[in-house]
């Protein structure tokens, strides 16, 4: 009986949700939004429909906010209203919505913003009618917009003067975004300016702005068409008039706001740009990769741009104030002012960061940071790291043990490439040369611990705003076992597994490596934007150089695709495809090297690194209740994911999903045969589904997700699917979404 109380006590808080018109003031209507037909039969459906959606989003005032038809923030507001300024009731109060009346529709004023809006995009003989529609308590308003024929472009004609400007403004003749054929549109104009002012920044052009062109339109051409004249104001200032080259370019290191005096005499002279620094903060060949502008060259905006972003790329300065100062009244010549104002030299930083590691372990981090910003006067970033942390994952059915790991790393980062040869970079972008080395030793709670030694010499750089290069020249790392205890060797006499063994094998990688990386999925207003990272690596004796060294070839690709299907939905999916060629005389990976699969961040319906290699049972090797399930590993990896992530409400987002992978290993291994890569590779994928929340704050995301196994490979052919049950289901607790 107690249930039924609760729900009857809920559908009452819904059905009180719809009737928030009885708290409406005497002879007041509830608006309930603005609807606009469009009467043109000349239109397409799909541009009628747009048209439609763009003057409903001009409608004023927005109606109050609902979900499901019910609006739960007016009804907030309604049932807390209080006269007290203060207390959780007039805090309630104010996280509601107060209700909007259609008394304050302006039926006219809307009409006359949507026939603006109108002939703004070609329709200049538009009319627009309005009135209020009423039903019981509620009202909406309803907009007839009769559109007219629409005006297209029959001419754009450019300035065809002989002075510098009309003659720059005519070049861009070209490029313009005003065509022959296409409908009038202000917007297409406006930015039709910005454009031309952009390619006259790039010629020298430095004081001139888009408010110095005007677009004269002739809308008395026959046909519905119109004539589009660009012109220079006769208004312009001679100053935007000139063609502008740099002079002399001063940088000063040390910059705060108390500093009013330029200090010209104390200028330190260094290739081409000039160094104001009497504390000597900084070595002057530091910013030789920042100043972008040179002496005598004409002034251009795409150098002036790169160069800001390098000098806040280079690491020490916390802000850049940039100035441009004419060298005299009648001299088209600037004299080019950096003031930089740096960071603190030495910052001790502690972290706590919840993560999930390439192994597809949650787990939690806590760093200890020491940076130096300016190590050695070059504007080098030296950070010294001490680490500790604990990984596992939160599911049902977790038979792992803690993974735990304390150590430290040693980082040095040059913003430069340090090389025999001379490599140019003039983007917006500084490239990074980098030194680690690092410690760790690593346990496995009750099983080892492990010594783990890390060094690397490699260099980043971007190539543009999307595409990204990592190069190491080489990657050392050194593995030994330190203890092991006598339950996990038990544990591997008793079950004969050969990978407990190649957990605790001795891995010794030495060699080069390379990444590239294509991103655009930052930019928002895509409809579907794209993600790839390949990584190729090498481990060699160094043609026999070195002895004992695990040799291989390894190449890992990862690609995801998003696709908006509407302004609060996307599609995500992704495709992990890695494998690793063991060579000279070896037949499996190093362990560190191996691939892994499952967890919240892979196959979310199996638990981590429980699935593969192949066919082969996880609980196989386990006899008897000392023994536990090892964790699976691979030379070959194959996974897809797919997920529908809906935007619930306010912060709450949804998601459907479906993963299938796995992983085998490369040479048949003994006891491990049923691991090894086949052409009935996809027979043998594991799969899974399920659904989740995303809570995303923005600074952080909880994600819980719910995955049930559909297909477990190790079972016999007939049995591997079998329909999700309750008690199947893994839970998933994780930061940040799987990808």
């Amino acid at each position: 009986m107690t249930n039924k109380y609760k729900y009857l006590l809920l559908l009452s808080v819904f059905i009180s949700a719809c009737s928030n018109t009885k708290y409406l003031p005497k002879g007041e209507k509830l608006y309930t939004g603005g609807q606009v037909n469009v009467v043109d039969k000349d239109l397409s459906k799909s541009d009628k429909k747009a048209l439609k959606a763009d003057l409903e989003g001009l409608l004023r005032p927005k109606p109050n906010g609902s979900f499901l038809g019910l609006r739960p923030k007016l009804y907030l507001w309604n049932i807390t209203q209080t006269n007290k300024t203060k207390g959780f009731r007039h805090w309630l109060h104010e996280k509601g919505e107060p209700p909007v009346l259609v008394s304050a529709v302006d039926v006219n004023k809307n009409s006359a913003i949507l026939t603006n809006r109108l002939q703004n995009v070609s329709y200049f003989q538009a009319v627009v009618t309005g009135d209020t529609v009423s039903k019981g308590r509620t009202a909406k308003a309803v907009y007839t917009a009769t559109t007219g024929p629409g005006y297209k472009i029959r001419r754009v004609l450019f300035p065809d003067g002989k002075d510098n400007l009309d003659t720059a403004v005519a070049g861009t003749a070209k490029e313009s975004l005003l065509k022959v054929g296409d409908k009038y549109n202000l917007d297409v104009i406006k930015n039709e300016r910005i454009r031309i002012d952009a390619r006259l920044k790039e010629k020298g052009f430095y004081y001139f702005a888009p408010e110095d062109l005007i677009m004269r339109i002739d809308s008395t051409v026959q046909g519905h068409q119109v004539d589009v004249f660009v012109k220079v104001k006769d208004a312009t200032p001679n100053k935007a008039r000139r063609i502008y080259t740099i002079n002399d370019i001063y940088v000063y290191p040390n910059y705060s706001l108390r500093d009013t005096s330029l200090k010209l005499d104390s200028a330190v002279q260094y290739r081409w740009y000039k160094v104001i620094d009497p504390r000597h903060t900084i070595r002057p060949f530091a910013f030789k990769n920042t100043v972008l502008l040179h002496p005598g060259e004409v002034y251009n905006r795409t150098d002036h741009n790169k160069s800001l972003n390098r000098f806040i790329e280079l690491g020490p300065y916390k802000f850049v104030k940039n100035r441009f100062e004419d060298v005299s009244a009648d001299s088209p010549k600037l004299n080019v002012f950096y003031q930089l104002t740096p960071y603190a030299r030495k910052a001790l930083q502690f972290e706590t960061l919840f993560r999930t590691t390439s192994a597809n372990y949650n787990g939690t981090q806590v760093n200890i940071n020491w940076r130096h910003r300016n190590a050695f006067k070059g504007a080098e970033l030296l950070t010294v790291t001490a680490f500790a942390s604990t990984d596992g994952q939160i599911a049902a059915g977790n038979g792992g043990y803690a993974l735990n790991q304390i150590g430290g790393q040693l980082t040095i980062s040059w913003p430069r490439f340090i090389s025999p040869w001379n490599f140019k970079s003039d983007n917006a972008f500084i490239p990074h040369t980098n030194l680690t080395a690092g410690y760790s030793i690593v346990n496995r709670s009750q099983l080892y611990n492990l010594n783990s030694y890390n060094a690397s010499w490699f260099y980043n750089w971007k190539q543009n705003q999307h595409r990204s290069h990592e190069l190491h020249l080489i990657d050392f790392t050194l593995v030994n076992p330190a203890r092991v205890t006598k339950l996990y060797r038990d544990s591997i006499d008793s079950t004969g597994n050969p990978t407990l063994r190649h957990v605790i094998d001795r891995q010794f990688t030495i060699g080069p490596s390379y990444r590239y990386t294509y991103d655009n999925t930052t930019e928002d207003y895509r409809t579907n934007s794209f993600f790839y990272s390949g990584r190729v690596s090498l481990s060699t004796g160094l043609a026999g150089l070195i002895n004992n060294v695990d040799q291989y070839v390894k190449l890992e690709n990862e690609i995801r695709f998003f696709h908006k299907t509407g302004p609060n939905s996307v599609i995500a999916a992704r495709v992990l495809a890695g494998v690793g060629v063991p060579m000279a005389g070896t037949y499996i990976l190093p362990y560190s090297q191996q691939f892994f699969i499952g967890g919240a961040n892979s196959l979310r319906g199996f638990r981590a690194r429980a699935v593969g290699p192949g066919v082969i049972d996880p609980k196989k090797f386990v006899k008897n209740n000392a023994d536990f399930i090892p964790d699976a590993s691979g030379d070959i990896k194959l996974e897809a994911n797919v997920e529908y992530r809906p935007k619930l409400f306010s912060i709450v987002r949804g998601a459907l999903f479906v993963d299938a992978g796995n992983v085998w290993n490369y040479h048949s291994q003994p006891n491990l045969e049923e691991g090894t890569f086949s052409k009935n590779f996809l027979s043998q994928l594991a799969v899974d589904a399920g659904f989740g929340l995303r809570f995303d704050a923005s600074i952080l995301v909880l994600r819980t997700d719910f995955g049930f196994p559909l297909v477990k490979p190790w079972m016999p052919a007939g049995e591997r699917y079998k329909m999700p049950k309750l008690k199947d289901g893994v839970f998933n607790l994780a930061i940040g979404y799987p990808f």
